[in-house]
């Protein structure tokens, strides 16, 4: 089979079996990638260029990590001190990009839809590393590659969803990923954090986590995504954590080899507990980690096997 599509945009133009060819080679890529030897040279003569918008310490430095493991030249711009912050509009940005001849354009943008307009712009593969309150697809997919490794599958699972996923584009591409998978999702967190408008997405909402985390099997945290919030969504972080936040009590109601994850950067003590962030036999906050490497590795493989097939 092959991969049909010419840029990674989002989870929602993926089927089943392209979730599964991404997954199936980032599995190849994390055996990799724990060799004494780390590298590849399918990438080999390409150029990729990292143009992050938004700061993403973590997103930025894996993308960075899997195309020199990959064998490309990786190029770094720091769009905060760019030119946009002259005026430059993001069409004017894509055809200075046209004119250096990149392979691979990873964006991550403020702006729902920003990367979606760039990439109608470019003559390149372009990666979503974020855009807005739209999606993060390499989240997901890297979401799910740890789910399936340490839950044996990827389909009939009970997955809690939990926090902010008003303002979360990882909350979109994962629901939009796990449903894909026939998985059945929780999403907990209080109203003004979980509309029922995500109903839509074929997920049940609960108000109440000792209730929503009853028998699931994973359990996700998210992010407080204060940066986003113009308003009171929270009474306060204290009370919040009492209601909402991750803890040992809260967890006991899922199964009891339920798993633990959250995507990064974490507040301790407001979404999650740090001592069960850091518990080795529930939290795989970790391998998360480690699979967004092998996972950005995989998808920038099969776009620049479809790039060298169109020359």
């Amino acid at each position: 089979m092959r991969f049909a599509h010419r840029h990674l945009l989002g989870i929602e133009h993926l089927s089943q079996s392209d979730i599964t060819e991404i997954l199936d080679l980032a599995e190849t890529y994390v055996d990799m990638n724990r060799q004494s030897t780390k590298h590849s040279d399918v990438l080999s003569g390409l150029t990729q260029i990292n143009m992050f918008f938004e700061n993403s310490t973590r997103t930025q430095a894996s993308f960075e990590l899997a195309g020199k493991r990959l064998g490309a030249d990786v190029m770094n711009m720091a769009m905060q001190a760019s030119s946009i912050k002259k005026g430059e509009t993001l069409i004017d940005t894509a055809m200075t990009l046209n004119a250096m001849h990149p392979d691979l354009l990873v964006v991550r943008h403020p702006h729902s839809g920003a990367v979606d307009l760039l990439a109608q712009k470019v003559n390149c593969a372009v990666l979503n590393a974020g855009d807005g309150k739209h999606e993060h697809p390499t989240q997901a997919l890297l979401d799910a590659l740890t789910i399936r490794r340490a839950k044996g599958r990827l389909h009939r699972l009970n997955i809690a969803i939990c926090g902010d996923v008003a303002h979360s584009r990882v909350a979109r591409s994962n629901l939009i990923l796990l449903g894909k998978m026939e998985n059945r999702i929780r999403l907990i967190g209080p109203p003004t954090l979980v509309p029922n408008q995500f109903a839509e997405f074929g997920a049940e909402i609960y108000g109440d986590m000792n209730e929503g985390l009853k028998d699931v099997d994973v359990v996700m945290m998210l992010r407080l995504q204060k940066e986003r919030m113009d308003g009171g969504f929270i009474p306060s972080e204290r009370e919040y954590y009492h209601r909402y936040g991750l803890d040992a009590a809260k967890l006991a109601q899922a199964k009891p080899d339920a798993i633990v994850m959250h995507p990064g950067p974490m507040n301790r003590g407001v979404e999650i507990d740090g001592t069960l962030a850091d518990d080795i036999n529930r939290s795989v906050i970790q391998e998360q980690v480690e699979m967004g490497v092998a996972v950005r590795m995989a998808a920038m493989d099969l776009l620049a096997r479809n790039l060298r097939e169109a020359a």
